[in-house]
């Protein structure tokens, strides 16, 4: 472009200033300046020319140049401008701020000037208000010097026209008939006596007319006057009179008679006698009443607080004689109605009144009222008070809320019933009667199963329980628990009645150990538990849980589940040897493990949070508990020998009837159509029974004892029995047949330590086969290898070859020992098996019975962990 030629109008249009005040975008920019230039170019064939482009962006760039000279020349002037205005602005501001502090300082003086000027006011205030209350105690000491006066003149004039005056009238004359009375007793006049006496029948008669003025307003249903009435007797005298003339003519204390309801018509009479059935939750009568209360507090409520300037008393007044009166009736008509079917109908009837008593008065605890003291204007004159000794509030009016009066009505209805140690007598009775009617079959049938004994254990049971009750009494810890105990000796725990003319006969059944009957007890224990915690103070629930755990020791531990393992144990000891043993005492122990399992679990669960507030009596809980099964354990292991001892006679005796010839016999043909001896048999047949018993009864490290301790025994009789027979080479192979009899039915215990005992059998049967020549490689290098030889010989004896072998034996012998230095017993060394030999004497009383303990702090039974336990 050429000086002189001008821009196209649409580029001119984006070189103005306005075109660079928005938003600027240079990529815009260019191709808006260049778009009709491309355009041109597009439209006229050939080749590009640029020159077009060149001339109009450096025309654009010279345009733009002047364009920012200008901007920047206007910048300059604007800049000028405004440091000028700050200028003037900072002047301007700094006259202001001292225009400011002057006025502040004006402000500062004037406040000053104004408190002074308070203070002043407030101390002329101070003593004219102190002129004043003197003015008026003068006027009010005149006023009642000069009503005095007239009191001894006998002129009630002006009182009487005060009455007349109306509601504000009564309400200054009540006042001020309050404060005569005072001053009255205060003179002493040689007319005082008499003036006294005018001043107490005006006052008399004062309160009469109010009272009545009150009843006449409640029988029309004139609550504001009702309302005046009471707010006068109570600036008068405290208002008492008037909430008890409200109170005892209210409809709910006389117009409602009440029926006594018929006992024999209700329903839970009749089930609330049997243990296994619910205990009653309510009763028809006691819902009906406790329904009553609640809707008559309820409208009862809003009455008091539009009649009575303090309601809070009137209401506590109402509900005292409602507890009084009308609660305390029908609940003493139930208790003496349940009293009279049975210790537990007591028991219950008084926890379901307790549970419906404490949902009532939390029902009630809804209704408590604002204390509110409304004062007439008179009781406002501060001149009064110099002459006012009493005050005009009853001493009620200052007593504990309605939610803590509640508390102490409901309490004070049950203090005949719980006080001291009365319910947890009651309960414990009520307890051991249930547990000795319960036991009573049972009970007999062990009575006449230890008839035979010398000893009788319930004599010694009888002579124990009451030596624990009476040190348990001296201790302070429950009273009740030496009671307990007792009882149940007394009605048939332990030492059962004489028995009547006419007794149902008994059956085995009644004398064996059920779980059911354990679940039953502890059920009943478990509800007399759960009365414990509502009707006992929070304090001796631990303690009197304690005690309801000596009853329950003493019925479950003591007269049910000891007794039948005493029973038991006498019964073993009676046995016959000779006969086969008995596996019924596994069932029993079973039933006891499963029982004491069940205690247990119960006395954790359930007995033993309930003592987490005092450590100690946990603590003796715990020990007493301990005692309790350590005492059934020792029972019951005593039972576990000798049922032991019984099978391992048993299987002697079988054992004995092993003949000489048995091993040795003379007709080979008649040997080897038998399969075993017939002690083999028996004592095969025997084994395999006590394995099936014990798997019946047992488990876990109960089985597992019990039957190592039986294959361990058995084992030590083998060997010795093997020592007197002799064995001749066919006799071998009958010996060898039992040998492995014996291992085949003991590998069914599945105890590994056994497999290894009878393996050893097995092999040590074996040297009866071997010829003499290799009999020493046998017993040397093979199994027998680890055993000394001197222990073998024995055995070797009764090979019906011995004298031949013998020599050639003791020679290889030298000969080995000669060669290595040593003798086979410094080769082989006594390793286990050799031990094992040794101890020829059967092992069975080193079966372990300690064993590990139970969560909760017990230590477990022996049979919780050998009659049960996995």
């Amino acid at each position: 472009m050429y000086p002189g030629e001008t821009l196209d109008p649409a580029v001119e249009q984006h070189l103005r200033l306005e075109a660079f005040e928005g938003k600027f975008d240079v990529k815009d920019f260019v191709g808006a300046v260049s778009e009709k230039l491309i355009a041109d170019s597009k439209a006229h064939a050939g080749p590009f020319d640029p020159k077009p482009f060149i001339r109009t962006f450096e025309a654009a760039v010279d345009r733009l140049i002047a364009v920012r000279k200008d901007v920047q020349g206007k910048t300059e002037q604007m800049e000028k401008s405004v440091r000028v205005a700050e200028r003037e602005y900072s002047k301007k501001m700094a006259d202001l701020n001292k225009q400011f502090d002057s006025v502040g300082s004006s402000f500062g003086g004037m406040e000053s000037r104004m408190n002074e000027v308070g203070r002043t006011a407030i101390r002329v205030g101070e003593q004219l208000e102190s002129v004043h209350q003197q003015r008026q105690r003068a006027q009010a000491a005149y006023d009642l010097i000069d009503f005095y006066n007239q009191f001894s003149r006998d002129d009630t004039t002006r009182l009487d026209a005060m009455k007349k005056e109306g509601r504000e009238g009564r309400k200054r004359l009540a006042v001020l008939l309050r404060r005569l009375n005072t001053v009255a007793k205060e003179v002493d006049l040689p007319t005082a006596e008499k003036t006294r006496d005018i001043i107490d029948k005006y006052c008399e008669k004062f309160e009469k007319d109010m009272l009545h003025l009150f009843d006449r307003a409640y029988r029309k249903g004139d609550p504001k006057m009702m309302h005046h009435c009471a707010q006068v007797l109570l600036e008068f005298n405290g208002g008492a009179s008037c909430v008890q003339v409200y109170v005892n003519q209210h409809d709910f204390f006389i117009n409602r008679v009440r029926e006594s309801s018929n006992p024999d018509n209700n329903e839970i009479w009749d089930s609330i006698p049997d243990p296994d059935c619910r205990p009653p939750t309510t009763e028809p009568g006691l819902s009906e009443l406790f329904q009553e209360i609640r809707t008559t507090v309820g409208q009862e409520a809003q009455i008091v607080q539009a009649v009575f300037p303090n309601p809070p008393v009137v209401m506590q007044v109402f509900l005292q004689r409602v507890f009084a009166q009308s609660i305390q009736q029908h609940m003493e008509q139930l208790i003496n109605t349940a009293t009279s079917i049975s210790d537990l109908s007591f028991l219950r009837i008084l926890q379901m009144i307790h549970h419906e008593t404490s949902t009532l008065v939390e029902d009630l605890k809804t209704y408590e009222l604002p204390s509110t003291m409304p004062r007439s204007p008179v009781e406002g004159n501060e001149s009064f008070k110099r002459f006012s000794t009493s005050s005009a509030v009853p001493a009620t009016a200052t007593a504990a809320s309605i939610s803590a009066m509640l508390e102490t009505a409901m309490e004070e209805l049950f203090v005949p019933y719980v006080e001291g140690q009365r319910y947890l007598e009651k309960e414990s009775k009520s307890l051991s009667e249930l547990y000795a009617s319960f036991l009573t079959n049972f009970t007999r049938y062990h009575e006449r199963s230890q008839k035979a004994g010398k000893s009788s254990l319930f004599d010694r049971m009888v002579n124990q329980l009451s030596a624990a009750a009476q040190n348990t009494s001296g201790s302070g810890t429950s009273s009740t628990s030496a009671q307990a105990a007792a009882a149940i000796l007394r009605y048939g725990g332990i030492s059962a009645p004489p028995p009547k003319e006419e007794e149902e006969p008994l059956r085995d059944e009644d004398g064996q150990l059920n779980i059911h009957v354990a679940e039953t007890m502890l059920k009943w224990h478990a509800e007399a538990i759960g009365r414990c915690v509502e009707l006992s103070p929070p304090n001796d629930v631990p303690k009197h849980a304690f005690s309801l755990i000596r009853v329950l020791a003493a019925a479950l531990g003591n007269a049910y589940v000891e007794i039948a393992l005493e029973t038991v144990s006498t019964r073993l000891e009676a046995y016959d040897p000779k006969l086969e043993p008995t596996f019924q005492p596994l069932v029993i122990l079973h039933e006891v493990d499963l029982v004491c399992h069940l205690w247990q679990q119960y006395v954790n669960m359930a007995l033993l949070p309930l003592a987490s507030s005092s450590v100690t009596i946990r603590r003796e809980m715990v020990v007493f508990n301990n005692q309790t099964v350590s005492r059934i354990e020792g029972a019951a292991n005593q039972i576990m020998q000798r049922m032991t001892d019984s099978i391992i006679a048993w299987l002697t005796l079988q054992l004995t009837k092993q003949k000489r010839t048995d091993f040795k016999p003379r007709n080979d043909d008649l040997s080897f159509a038998r399969v075993n001896t017939e002690p083999c048999t028996a004592c095969c047949e025997g084994l395999e029974k006590v394995r099936d018993a014990a798997r019946e009864s047992l488990s876990g490290k109960n089985l597992e004892s019990f039957l190592t301790e039986i294959g361990v025994a058995f084992h030590s009789l083998l060997l010795d029995h093997l020592k007197k027979f002799p064995v001749s080479a066919t006799g071998g192979l009958m010996l060898a047949k039992d040998l492995k009899s014996y291992q085949d039915i003991i590998a069914t215990f599945k105890i590994p330590s056994l497999l290894e005992r009878f393996e050893f059998l097995r092999q040590l049967g074996n040297v009866f086969l071997v010829r003499p020549d290799i009999l020493k490689s046998y017993i040397t290098e093979g199994y027998l290898g680890r055993i000394d030889a001197t222990l073998l010989r024995p055995y070797l004896a009764q090979r019906s070859d011995w004298g031949q072998a013998e020599k050639g034996f003791n020679d290889n012998t030298d000969d080995v020992g000669e060669g290595t230095g040593k003798g086979l017993r410094d080769r082989f060394g006594m390793g286990r098996l050799s031990m094992m030999m040794k101890d020829l004497e059967p092992l069975r009383d080193q079966l372990p019975v300690s064993m590990p303990s139970l969560p909760g702090g017990f230590t477990s039974l022996s049979m919780s962990t050998r009659f049960g336990g996995a």
